[in-house]
């Protein structure tokens, strides 16, 4: 037979075993939806039960693959055909779905282990009933919105259903949390879920395909610290090596063209690189620990070791207090400079009526601002359960960068007012018009934007704080001593008429806030990068990732370095502008008093 008729054989069979699993699934579908008097959710979690609870006996049997196929099938036979998928992300949550899908990857590797001991046992009875559980409890939610009857979760023997758990004695809490034993268990089970990714890719099932992907990279390899420890433990280079292979399996899984060939290629190196590294972190980390269980043998040394690292704790909380106390104080002393003026300025013309709407108009900028920081929390809690955890590193992002243009534009705005002259014709300029034309309401509302714009600061300024692996305890502590010290200072201010030095304070505060807009830029593009928005290039020259860079957001990556140097351009050219105007202004204003 010629190779041109094989390849048509080939094709038309290939085409007939597509068009005979569409038919199956379309089938299948079917009767989920039509059977059990319409109780669709109850019947899909039954027969998942009864596929685990077949895959457990199979796995006690010492028959892993069959106990596979048998957790295979539960997931492309039954939470796929029947929409369970699909559902659950609508109606549910997308983390829940892919929860649920890395829970389904875990019980394929779990049935895999070896069954010579009771634990061991255990650990994969656990496994399957937290699958069990999860399944039948996203389906009673999906059956309480389709007005289905609510069902429990059912046991099998031998394929026949039974009134309680047979293998009772072997069933731990399946509401613990999961624990990786190793860094090579948390490689096999990014492994796990990129294999089910490409059995699905390969069926043509794109969706489930990337969303396993998804599952590998955010819910495993990132949140079970992996790629933290690669670079950590090895080196920058072996983590761009693995992040560069993700990249690659990514451009095949979300490409047009449908490439099987190419999809398992990059799958397999990235499975290969994922264990490799895996087993490397845990050479490294076995070998520290074989070191310092040699040190703990020596009491001495142990102790020293300890009061060190007692001492390094100490150092980081004290300065993630001296850098909550530094915000809140600087913050502060803007929003009391101006509060202060507008006050000396009403008690000395004779307004002191006035002064209430000055009060009210603070009093609601500070509400205004913990109502801001509210918002905000609860928006990127909202997407991140819509979205996963890939969306954080998005609105993190996008946050640090609206932090960058309200630090460009104060830093101006600061160093524009440096001049005492320019800053007390400022003040009096607000202040004057409203108290000429009699408005209580533009008193008010200076004094409430003085003090929001300064709290809208503080709240984006803190967001990082709280939300990365900090102490929060001294967050909140270096806004509290920060606060009763403001609150010491304004009354020095108004009852003492002692006088902050305007220009030192303004120009010190404006450089202060210009660094910090350059080091938001690099981090608030860093988190865009990481949540998936842009690629980036590495300068080959630049020094490593280290504390140092990172607290000054310098990345040595093009898309950051780039940016970040026109913005000091910028930055240089509009604080020698603003400062030569200052100046021009108060020349101006001597000239006319002198005319006057």
């Amino acid at each position: 037979m010629s190779s041109g008729k094989k390849s048509m054989i080939r094709r038309r069979m290939s085409a007939l075993l597509m068009v005979l699993a569409i038919l199956a699934m379309t089938v299948s579908s079917a009767v989920y939806a039509e059977s059990a008097e319409g109780n669709r959710w109850g019947l899909a979690a039954d027969e998942i039960d009864k596929y685990l609870d077949t895959a457990f006996e199979y796995y006690l049997e010492g028959d892993a693959k069959s106990a596979f196929n048998c957790v295979n099938d539960a997931y492309f036979k039954v939470y796929e055909v029947t929409g369970f998928e699909r559902q659950t992300m609508s109606y549910i949550s997308g983390p829940r779905k892919n929860a649920v899908e890395l829970q389904f990857s875990t019980c394929k590797g779990a049935v895999k282990k070896s069954n010579e001991d009771v634990e061991t046992q255990t650990e994969v009875r656990t496994e399957l009933n937290k699958l069990k559980a999860m399944i039948r409890e996203d389906g009673n939610k999906l059956a309480v919105k389709d007005g289905e009857a609510v069902t429990i979760t059912k046991y099998y023997s031998h394929g026949e259903e039974v009134a309680t758990d047979p293998y009772a004695d072997l069933a731990g809490d399946p509401n613990a949390a999961r624990q990786y034993a190793s860094w090579r268990e948390a490689a096999d089970e990014a492994c796990e879920v990129l294999e089910t990714a490409f059995t699905a890719y390969k069926g043509k099932d794109m969706e489930a395909a990337q969303d396993n992907f998804n599952t590998a990279l955010y819910s495993v390899y990132e949140a079970s610290g992996l790629g933290f420890a690669i670079y950590n433990e090895l080196s920058l280079a072996d983590r761009e090596e693995v992040d560069a292979q993700f990249a690659d399996l990514k451009a095949v899984a979300y490409g047009e063209k449908f490439q099987r060939k190419s999809y398992q290629r990059e799958t397999n190196n990235l499975k290969k690189l994922l264990l490799e590294k895996a087993d490397a972190v845990d050479a490294v980390e076995a070998e520290i620990a074989a070191a310092q269980a040699a040190e703990a043998a020596q009491a001495a040394q142990a102790a020293a070791a300890q009061a060190a690292e007692a001492s390094s704790s100490g150092s980081n909380s004290g300065l993630i207090f001296a850098g909550a106390f530094g915000i809140i104080l600087r913050e502060g002393l803007e929003a009391i400079l101006v509060i202060a003026a507008i006050i000396a300025y009403l008690v000395k013309s004779g307004n002191k009526k006035n002064l209430k709407n000055v009060y009210i108009g603070s009093v609601l900028g500070i509400v205004a601002s913990f109502v801001a920081a509210w918002g905000l929390t609860m928006l990127k809690r909202a997407v991140g359960d819509a979205y996963g955890a890939q969306s954080q590193e998005v609105i993190e992002g996008i946050t640090a960068l609206i932090a960058v243009c309200v630090l460009f534009y104060v830093s101006n705005w600061m160093i524009s007012k440096s001049e005492a002259a320019s800053w007390t014709r400022f003040i009096d300029s607000k202040v004057e018009s409203s108290v000429e034309r009699g408005s209580s309401f533009a008193l008010a509302f200076t004094a409430f934007l003085s003090v929001f714009r300064e709290g809208a600061e503080v709240v984006l300024f803190y967001q990082p704080m709280l939300t990365d692996d900090g102490n929060p305890v001294m967050v909140w502590a270096g806004f509290g001593v920060g606060c009763v010290v403001l609150v010491g200072v304004y009354l020095a201010i108004r009852y003492l008429s002692i006088k902050l030095p305007i220009k030192p304070f303004f120009t010190a505060t404006s450089i202060l806030m210009a660094v910090m807009s350059v080091s938001f830029l690099g981090s608030g593009i860093k988190e865009l990068a990481e949540g998936g928005l842009l690629d980036v290039t590495r300068i080959p020259w630049m020094l490593e990732e280290n504390d140092v860079l990172d607290v000054l957001g310098v990345y040595p990556y093009a898309e950051m370095v780039i940016p970040q140097l026109i913005l000091i351009a910028i930055l240089v050219a509009t604080f020698v502008a603003a400062r030569y105007k200052g100046k021009i202004d108060v020349i101006k204003a001597e000239t006319a008093q002198q005319n006057a």
